[in-house]
């Protein structure tokens, strides 16, 4: 009889755990809080409600006595436009394309075709909530950049959380080092706390809305991870991670 080493015994057993136990009771744990925290912030929007913070928050980013100077140094403002775009359409579209093609070529069609989904579901969402809450872009201090839709909640924060996540859960399944799954959770989770200070910072969307946004953004990614999750156990969508080492 041959004996399975106590050791790997253990990695298989507590990758099924993971798998099938640990990763979807986390994924709706993280909707449920995160759809919380949207919730409570739009019914005080829908009611017409406004929030004490707003209007600290982006006054506290003007030089006193000249609203349409942001602090900070020249440079910053040019830089926070820059950031800002990883959080449009074309940024978001741009980057996931990218990561789409790398799955196809890795032979994960199915994982990648389970990418566009994600991404352009909460594209949709993202614009149907804009709709229904039409709420108007901040008027307290001068915008930094054009806007052309309505501010609730911040699209920039909701789509930037929604495929950052979504794409560093996926591909921190493929890597085997945890030092590499630590990184790219950490680099989506960096650019979408990025994106969102850049609206409030450039005064086109109250923190409330970018708040909002992350919220909303983080109940999609952990709703699409839970669903994954279930595709995968039915070898409906490739599962990424690899087999351990013999």
């Amino acid at each position: 009889m041959v004996q399975i080493p106590f050791r790997h015994h253990a990695t298989a057993v507590w990758r099924r755990l993971r798998l099938n136990e640990i990763g979807p009771l986390a994924s709706l744990l993280a909707v449920s809080l995160f759809g919380f925290g949207f919730f409570r912030l739009a019914d005080e929007i829908r009611e017409g409600g406004s929030f004490g913070f707003d209007d600290r928050l982006l006054l506290a980013l003007r030089v006193p006595g000249d609203l349409a100077q942001p602090i900070g140094p020249s440079w910053l403002p040019e830089t926070m436009r820059d950031i800002t775009a990883f959080g449009s359409v074309f940024g978001i579209v741009y980057v996931t394309a990218c990561v789409v093609l790398y799955l196809a070529i890795t032979a994960r069609r199915r994982a990648a075709l389970f990418v566009v989904v994600a991404v352009g579901g909460g594209e949709i969402l993202s614009t149907g909530l804009k709709l229904f809450f039409h709420r108007p872009r901040p008027d307290l201090v001068p915008h930094g950049m054009e806007t052309f839709t309505a501010s609730f909640p911040s699209g920039h924060a909701m789509l930037s959380a929604i495929a950052y996540l979504t794409m560093a859960i996926l591909l921190a399944r493929v890597e085997r080092s945890r030092k590499v799954k630590a990184f790219v959770m950490g680099l989506g989770v960096v650019t979408t706390l990025l994106v969102g200070m850049s609206r409030v910072y450039l005064g086109v969307h109250w923190p409330s809305d970018v708040l909002a946004g992350w919220c909303i953004g983080a109940a999609w990614a952990s709703l699409c991870w839970f669903v994954a999750l279930q595709l995968q156990r039915q070898d409906v969508v490739e599962a990424p991670d690899p087999p351990p080492p013999a």
